[in-house]
């Protein structure tokens, strides 16, 4: 029973996501196959995301070992706050010294992708807009009022949000660019895609292993199904 009800919760955490933000999310459309992707992916989350993220529950070898990387390369390219190996993705920053800066302690990313879903985190890195309001001068459409700064904002560039009147309440149109950043708008949804699909390998390592067996186990089952039916009129034959 203790289960049931903790699946239920976390079934209903990307809901209460969208309560709190815009409505609409964009579609990820992960290949999660594609290993280039996820060493793309890697390397946006150690160079953007790693100083104040951790991902405690992932180890550099088993990433390594799963995006078809050597060590010696994840050491050279992706290691920044450890040299061993085997250490998990954790942070140099005080959790006392982020609360003082930020407000909030940033949370750790190895889950974050099932707890809220890859379409709400693709939507979200690609939704910061310019606000003066806010402490770090921006906000987010999915997210409102977000304590983080927007950290790719030189990829991207900057832009700002369009919002609408509808029913006494203020609704988001669009995005309309200010100043261009370093990529196109193509490429940045690309690099966010990226990304996503890297926080969604990190919050189930084993799931394209799975995946790749399921295929397998799908079809043991449709022979084992023909031989089934074909074992099952040899019994019956004299029957009917």
């Amino acid at each position: 029973m203790k289960k049931l009800i903790v699946a239920s919760i976390l079934a209903l955490v990307p809901l209460f996501a969208l309560a709190s933000g815009s409505g609409h999310l964009d579609d990820a459309d992960l290949d999660m196959g594609d290993q280039a992707s996820l060493q793309r992916g890697a390397k946006y989350f150690v160079n953007y995301c790693l100083s104040c993220h951790s991902a405690k529950y992932q180890r550099y070898n088993r990433t390594a070992r799963d995006l078809g990387l050597s060590e010696d390369e994840v050491k050279e390219n992706l290691m920044f706050t450890t040299d061993k190996i085997g250490e998990t993705m954790t942070i140099a920053m005080d959790p006392e010294n982020a609360n003082s800066w930020f407000g909030v302690t940033p949370p750790d990313l190895s889950v974050i992708a099932r707890a809220r879903g890859v379409d709400w985190i693709y939507t979200y890195l690609r939704s910061f807009y310019l606000d003066e309001s806010r402490p770090f001068g921006v906000n987010n459409v999915v997210f409102p009022d977000v304590g983080m700064p927007h950290v790719m904002w030189q990829l991207q560039g900057t832009q700002k949000a369009v919002f609408t009147e509808h029913d006494g309440q203020k609704v988001f149109e669009k995005f309309e660019q200010v100043t261009p950043g370093s990529l196109s708008p193509s490429e940045f949804d690309a690099a966010m895609r990226d990304l996503t699909a890297f926080l969604s390998y990190v919050g189930e390592p084993i799931q394209m292993e799975r995946k790749r067996l399921g295929i397998w186990v799908l079809l043991f089952i449709a022979v084992f199904f023909v031989l089934a039916y074909l074992l099952k009129k040899e019994y019956w034959k004299d029957v009917h």
